[in-house]
């Protein structure tokens, strides 16, 4: 891990200054000191409790015995070297048991759990559900269930998606009625029984904790016991696995939430994934069947609250995404540094008498570390930078908060979108590295491919995210927040175009820009969703690597400020990709935002019969 290390200091202290966060109130007892402490800590716990069992937990997959599910002793102990770290209250206030760590190095430091094994422990989800409760459940909500997930007593997971719905939120139909007389004035939350069906929930059942805390998306019935249309009827509850008293403690009532089954998906196969049945009767609360659940916030409010969580998660899967690209582009660059095979072609061609040469002298081998170094490290600078933001909305002044929030607005799509299309790529690469062996057991490249995959998906899909990207987020409060980004990436660009060795960069940015912009006034230029979102995922691909070319040459400016004859190798490795980006990847743009401007609908207009 000393090469990730070395590039999360210079990303956090040389590009991104992490360093001046101490001089703000919340952080003022921190110095650069008591960050490395952190990043020490979970590098060490990773490199101890996580990277030594990534194939283990990948091989002994999630069982359920028909009354617990088992999972690897490692898994366990993971958890709990985890939990020892204070890294789930990483961020809490002191008075809670938290660090007051700044967001920016939380990120940071979690990277080295991702890289090492993303599906070994489900923290990611016990935070955010956690985060979520402190927003916006009651003093007494955050005290029963956040501040022990915080501790990692109970763990929580996220449940949204419904068999019969997917990522379609409108058509939820889990129940949620009042649970008798007097159900507004229980003291953890309005309590009501839930019943209906949750599928693809990530930690859904295990025991690694004392207790789950399930956040429910459910709808109440109006008075004639219908259920609202669409998602202004959503609400949200905490569903705890087993009931608890107003202190805490477990009550020895197991809540009426039943496992129906696991899913066994291509990758993140150490996480168990579950189909989870909400009042069915299995475990009946007071002699009849309904799961007890607590209001969190307004009735019919649910989805806004469970976006906090859910805008917290897509940065978490970006960060994942991006960890699994690097995970390969490590291992394939040791290979490809070991690797002997043929020979390189001189003036009289190849000479068999000649010894191999490592694979990584062959030029196109080198192609393809390079991709993977400019995604996976690209990627990296991209989620610390809106790390960074998180910091300056919660603790910056007034402009400096807002700028900050409109800003994340704008990349959130990207920064979870883009690292699991590009680093999945960087995945596939460090397979094609590999030859034959790539696609055996005996790497773990094809393990991190598989893992990797899954991150298209998880918390919304390209498509998903492509229509929210221009559906919404460039066009909110009059288009504010592409017009901050647009001012941000022209400043670099004008601070680039004075340096002779970057000023092409800072021309082809500009020129990128320019195109963005342009495509996005002519995508709504009739005025018609349809037209407009047709393409919004090819949109949204050349919108990230605009983005992503403004990261690069943002870094680039850092490098040739510290070592503008490139002495350092991770120096003029990071020009290398900045060059490699600006060469191979950026001209692809084109392409992307010819059928945005057109508002070509092949795709949408061919008849169903004719595919």
């Amino acid at each position: 891990m000393t090469t990730l290390r070395s590039t999360l200091d210079f990303l956090l202290y040389d590009w991104l200054q992490a360093e001046t966060l101490h001089s703000r109130e919340r952080f003022a007892d921190h110095s650069r000191e008591t960050f490395d402490a952190v990043l020490d800590t979970c590098e060490r716990i990773a490199r101890e409790k996580y990277a030594p069992f990534n194939r283990t937990v990948d091989q002994q997959e999630p069982q359920f015995d028909g009354e617990r599910v088992i999972l690897p002793q490692a898994t366990k102990d993971a958890y709990d070297a985890y939990a020892a770290s204070g890294m789930l209250s990483a961020a809490q206030d002191y008075d809670i048991g938290g660090m007051q760590l700044p967001y920016t190095v939380e990120a940071a430091a979690n990277a080295f759990f991702a890289v090492a094994s993303i599906s070994i422990s489900s923290s990611l989800l016990s935070t955010g559900n956690a985060n979520l409760l402190m927003v916006h459940g009651t003093d007494l909500q955050k005290r029963v269930f956040a501040q022990n997930e915080f501790s990692g007593r109970f763990s929580g997971t996220m449940c949204l998606s419904e068999p019969q719905a997917g990522s379609s939120l409108s058509d939820v139909a889990t129940r949620a009625v009042p649970d008798g007389e007097g159900h507004e004035s229980d003291p953890l939350g309005p309590r009501y029984r839930l019943t209906g069906n949750k599928m693809w929930i990530s930690s859904g059942e295990h025991e690694l904790s004392e207790n789950i805390v399930h956040l429910v998306l459910a709808k109440i019935p109006g008075p004639d016991g219908k259920l609202v249309a669409g998602t202004r009827g959503i609400s949200l509850f905490i569903v705890p696995k087993k009931l608890v008293d107003t202190e805490g403690n477990l009550t020895g009532v197991r809540n009426d939430v039943a496992l129906a089954g696991l899913n066994h998906k291509l990758g993140w196969r150490g996480t168990t994934n579950t189909l989870l049945n909400f009042g069915e009767g299995k475990y009946p609360v007071d002699g009849r069947a309904g799961a007890v659940g607590y209001l969190v916030g307004q009735p019919g409010k649910g989805l806004a609250c469970m976006f906090h969580m859910m805008n917290e998660a897509r940065i978490g899967i970006g960060m994942a995404a991006t960890m699994l690209g690097l995970a390969g582009y490590y291992a394939s660059l040791d290979y490809a540094k070991n690797r002997p095979q043929g020979r390189l072609v001189g003036p009289a061609g190849k000479d068999a008498a000649q010894p191999q040469v490592r694979i990584i002298e062959h030029a196109d081998v080198r192609r393809m570390l390079l991709a993977q170094k400019s995604y996976g490290e690209g990627a990296l600078a991209l989620n610390l930078y809106c790390a960074r933001l998180v910091d300056e909305q919660h603790t910056g002044a007034p402009e400096a908060a807002d700028e900050a929030r409109l800003l994340l607005e704008v990349l959130t799509p990207i920064a979870k979108s883009w690292p699991s299309e590009f680093c999945l790529e960087a995945n596939s690469l460090a397979i094609q590295i590999h030859g034959g062996y790539g696609y055996t057991r005996d790497f773990p490249v094809e393990q991190y491919w598989r893992d990797n995959r899954l991150n298209m998906i998880h918390e919304g899909t390209h498509g998903i995210q492509a229509a929210d990207l221009l559906g919404r987020k460039v066009l909110m409060e009059g288009g504010k927040g592409l017009q901050l980004l647009a001012a941000r990436m022209t400043a670099t660009a004008r601070k680039a175009s004075h340096v002779p060795q970057l000023a092409a960069f800072a021309q082809r940015l500009t020129g990128a820009l320019q195109q963005v912009g342009e495509a996005t006034q002519a995508a709504w230029a009739g005025g018609e969703p349809t037209q407009a979102l047709a393409n919004a995922v090819p949109y949204m691909q050349a919108f990230g690597h605009t983005v992503l070319a403004w990261i690069w040459l943002d870094v680039a400016l850092t490098v040739w400020n510290k070592d503008a004859t490139l002495s350092i190798a991770a120096n003029a490795g990071r020009m290398g990709a900045a060059q490699y980006f600006f060469h191979y990847e950026l001209p692809k743009i084109g392409a992307w935002l010819n059928v945005v401007n057109g508002r070509d609908m092949t795709c949408a207009a061919l008849a169903e019969e004719a595919f």
